[in-house]
C-alpha cells in the first residue's frame, strides 16, 4: 500500500472542499474500498507468511521455534477472520394475534410492517354434534412451505355447515356416480368436473356456486364433491398466497374491509397489494412467528 500510495499520491493527498462538492463522493467512496482490500490484503499476506516460515523452521529441525511460528499463523488466520465481514442474519417474520399486525425483519430492521385479519376464536359445532372446529390462528413458530400465485380456494366442510346454520337449512352431500332427485323432476349429478342439473327433456345445466352463493336443492344446501369446479372458487383468498402448513396460509383477500379484523377461520388475512409485495420478497423456508 506504501509503494502504491508513493507511484500515486493524487489517489491519497487530500481533496479540495469544491471538488468533494461537484460530486467528488467517488472518491470517499474509493478510499473506503482501498483501505478495506488493504487490510484483507494485509491479512492474507500474513497468513502465507506464517505458513512459509513453518515450511522453513520444519525443514531445518528448528523445532524449538515452531511453536511459536505456528502461534504467529494462528494469528494471522484470527486477523483473515477478522476481516471478512459479517454474514447479515436471515430474514424472518413476525405476526402478533392481539395487535393484528405483521412484520418482515432482518435483524433490527423492519423490512415490512402492516395490518392484518387473524382467527376469529369462535367454535362451530360439526354435523353430528359430537365434536367443534376451533377458528384460531396457531401460535408458535413455523415456516413458509410454499407459495401460490393466483390461489384456488377449496372449501372444508365447515363452510356448508357454516352458511346452512346461517340459513337455517339442513345439508346434503352429494357423492360422484350418484343422482339426487329433484322436486321438478331433474337430476342433480356429476358430470365430468361440473354438478350439473339434467332435466327429463335431455337438457343440462352447470350449476354455479361461489363464496357467496350455495347450492340450494329441495331447501337443503349442497355440499359438492370435492375435485368438482362447484367447489373450487377464484379470488378468495386475493392474488398470493404463502402457505404455512396444516391448511393455514398467509394470504389475500376479496374482503379488504375485514383486514384489522379478528374475523378469519385461523388464517392471516393481508390486503392483496401487501401479499404480492411480501410474495416477492419472502423465499419458501422463511420462519415465521406468531405470538
Amino acid at each position: 500500500m506504501t509503494t502504491y500510495a508513493l507511484r500515486h499520491p493524487q489517489l491519497f493527498s487530500c481533496p479540495s472542499a469544491s471538488f468533494l462538492r461537484q460530486g467528488g463522493g467517488w472518491y470517499l467512496s474509493l478510499l473506503v474500498s482501498l483501505a478495506a482490500l488493504g487490510a484483507l490484503l494485509c491479512a492474507d499476506n500474513a497468513v502465507l507468511s506464517a505458513r512459509h516460515d513453518l515450511a522453513l523452521l520444519a525443514l531445518g529441525n528448528r523445532f524449538d521455534e515452531l511453536d511459536s511460528a505456528r502461534r504467529s499463523e494462528a494469528a494471522a488466520r484470527q486477523l483473515l477472520r477478522d476481516a471478512q465481514p459479517a454474514p447479515l442474519p436471515a430474514p424472518y417474520l413476525v405476526v402478533s394475534i392481539a395487535d393484528r399486525r405483521l412484520w418482515y425483519r432482518q435483524g433490527d430492521t423492519v423490512l415490512m410492517a402492516t395490518d392484518i385479519a387473524t382467527g376469529s376464536g369462535k367454535t362451530l359445532v360439526k354435523e353430528k354434534g359430537t365434536s367443534t372446529w376451533k377458528f384460531d390462528t396457531p401460535r408458535g413458530r413455523l415456516a413458509v412451505t410454499g407459495k401460490e400465485e393466483n390461489p384456488v380456494w377449496v372449501p372444508p366442510d365447515w363452510f356448508y355447515v357454516e352458511h346452512a346454520r346461517k340459513k337455517k337449512l339442513a345439508l346434503l352431500h352429494l357423492e360422484r356416480g350418484r343422482s339426487l332427485a329433484v322436486s321438478d323432476g331433474s337430476l342433480i349429478t356429476v358430470l365430468g368436473d361440473n354438478v350439473v342439473r339434467s332435466y327429463p327433456s335431455g337438457r343440462i345445466s352447470v350449476l354455479k356456486a361461489s363464496d357467496q352463493k350455495d347450492i340450494i336443492v329441495n331447501g337443503r344446501v349442497l355440499i359438492p364433491p370435492l375435485g368438482t369446479n362447484q367447489r373450487r372458487f377464484d379470488k378468495v383468498l386475493g392474488t398470493h398466497r404463502l402457505n404455512l402448513g396444516d391448511g393455514y396460509a398467509l394470504h389475500g383477500t376479496n374482503r379488504p374491509e375485514t383486514v384489522g379484523q379478528a374475523i378469519s377461520h385461523g388464517c392471516v388475512r393481508l390486503r392483496n397489494e401487501d401479499i404480492a409485495k411480501l410474495y416477492q420478497m419472502v423465499p419458501v423456508g422463511t420462519r415465521v412467528y406468531i405470538y
